[in-house]
Formats: C-alpha cells, structure tokens, sequence
C-alpha cells in the first residue's frame, strides 16, 4: 500500500521527467564536441587501418615479393595475386588487386607480409560510384603508397618504437 502510494506521489510530482530535464540541463551548456567535417579533421591514431598501399624501397622497386601470404590469409578473400619469375630469378607480382567491396579490414595482409610491402593507411575518405571503383589494382595501389610513403614511414616508426 504505501510503495503503490510513493508511485503515485512521484507519477503526480514528474520525478521521472525532472531527472530527465536535470541531465539534459547539464549538458545543455557544457562544451560542445562536434566536428565540422571536412573543414576540422579530428585525430586519426597511427594504427588506423583505412585504405590499402604497395609500398616501395627506396630505390623505387615494388617491395612485394608475390609470397602470396596476403592472399592466403585474406579472410574476406578479397586480394587476388598473379606472379611471374623475373630475369634476374627474383619473382614479382604481375597482378595485385584488392576489392574493397569484399574487404573487412582486419588488418591480417598487413601483418603477414614479410616484407612490409601491403600496409592500410590512414586515408579513410575514398568511395565510389560503381563497384568497379572500388576495385584497386596493383598501379593505384602503388599510387597511394608513393602518394603517402612518408605518413606510412613515420607511423611504421612510431610502431617500431612501442615493440
């Protein structure tokens, strides 16, 4: 009897709407977080895995070696490699792509290559029109990685440092 008369008493007095209105008071004049984007980025960590690159060495040759180890560990399935045996005895991939439609980023390529060749940068902005534009191959994903080397370097620094 008296907890159905407390349940009244706080139905009639809105307790339930005054808490409410006390917590959207408290934040009505607190400072505000939202981000103008695209004019204000907000910081992006070093390990943020976004789009696929091919590295270089510095001498400009493609660091990829076609061990196909970014392939077989691809969960998604979404990398396909094609190789060839060079002159000089070395093998190197004639056909690299990525389908961005497939990928999950999980960031396993990454971490299988030997050779730090296939590295997710921190470029989250791309899209596409058409499922075709979403397909990478081997020349953009060369692209990307010459187009960012120096921010895929300086965060393979900042990860090396922290091993």
């Amino acid at each position: 009897m008296i907890t159905k008369l407390k349940e009244l008493f706080k139905s009639l007095l809105l307790i339930e709407l005054l808490q409410g209105l006390q917590v959207t008071g408290r934040y009505l004049f607190a400072r505000k977080i939202t981000v103008q984007y695209p004019d204000e980025l907000t910081p992006i960590s070093n390990r943020f895995r976004g789009l696929h690159a091919l590295r270089r060495y510095p001498n400009g040759e493609e660091r990829c070696i076609a061990c196909k180890l970014c392939e077989a560990v691809c969960p998604a399935m979404a990398i396909t490699i094609e190789s060839d045996q060079r002159d000089d005895g070395t093998r190197r991939t004639t056909r690299y792509d990525i389908d961005l439609t497939k990928c999950i980023f999980c960031g396993f390529c990454e971490e299988s290559c030997p050779v730090d060749s296939i590295v997710e940068t921190r470029v989250f902005d791309y899209h596409g029109d058409k499922k075709s534009d979403l397909l990478y191959t081997k020349t953009m994903l060369l692209a990307v990685g010459d187009k960012h080397e120096a921010q895929i370097a300086a965060d393979r620094a900042v990860d090396a440092k922290f091993r």
